[in-house]
């Protein structure tokens, strides 16, 4: 038995979406609703407990004018992606949402940039990035999880890390430490938001060994 409210858990779970074109660009994000979606996340579990988490959250309107103006930078990475990748109209649909994101990165009240204070060393193995990245990428997910349930919404993003060095140098982060996303944020125009379309679960679980077709236990 459960003390959950799981209809309200489970709307939550299946409707935080990855915000973009619904981003309120013109209402203010106060910082103390923030920080406390990132109170929230510091829960999240990391590996050896160790919470290496930091953030870097900017709100001034000159940096956020330059961290756009270098996010705008990667839009011809998105069109190559686009015209690779994009065969299905859902598809097409979200990478025109990131070209639109891109245009206007600038223009939304709040950028967060969650890193880990630490460097991985070149070429470091699947196992030490996977604990890396494993650490904090759950508080990531609270933090928009927590985001959604006050009526703001959010995208976890990357293409900035195509040009880390010039962020870094924008915004004063040590060498020693390592950005992992960087999630406009913002409220959002309306509230109500769908599951997204998925395959059946059935189609991407296997039991017991890769190469069944069922419970071979």
């Amino acid at each position: 038995m459960s003390d959950f409210d799981l209809a309200t858990v489970d709307r939550l779970l299946t409707t935080t979406r990855a915000v973009r074109r619904r981003l309120d660009l013109a209402r203010p994000v106060p910082r103390d609703v923030v920080l406390d979606c990132i109170r929230l996340s510091q829960q999240a579990p990391s590996a050896s407990n160790t919470q290496r988490w930091r953030w870097l959250l900017v709100d001034d309107p000159r940096l956020k004018r330059e961290l756009g103006a270098i996010y705008a930078d990667g839009i011809p990475a998105i069109r190559r992606s686009m015209e690779q990748t994009a065969h299905d109209a859902q598809t097409r649909d979200v990478y025109d949402a990131a070209l639109w994101l891109a245009e206007r990165l600038g223009d939304v009240p709040l950028l967060a940039i969650p890193c880990l204070a630490e460097r991985l060393p070149d070429g470091a193995p699947l196992l030490l990035a996977a604990s890396a990245f494993g650490s904090i990428y759950p508080a990531v997910w609270s933090f928009q999880l927590a985001l959604r349930s006050r009526g703001l919404g959010s995208t976890f993003t990357t293409l900035h890390l195509l040009f880390e060095q010039r962020v870094r140098d924008l915004l004063g982060i040590p060498a020693d430490v390592t950005q992992v996303a960087l999630l406009p944020v913002a409220y959002t125009k309306g509230l109500e938001f769908r599951p997204g379309r998925r395959p059946p679960v059935e189609s991407i679980v296997r039991w017991n060994r890769w190469d069944a077709r069922g419970d071979v236990s």
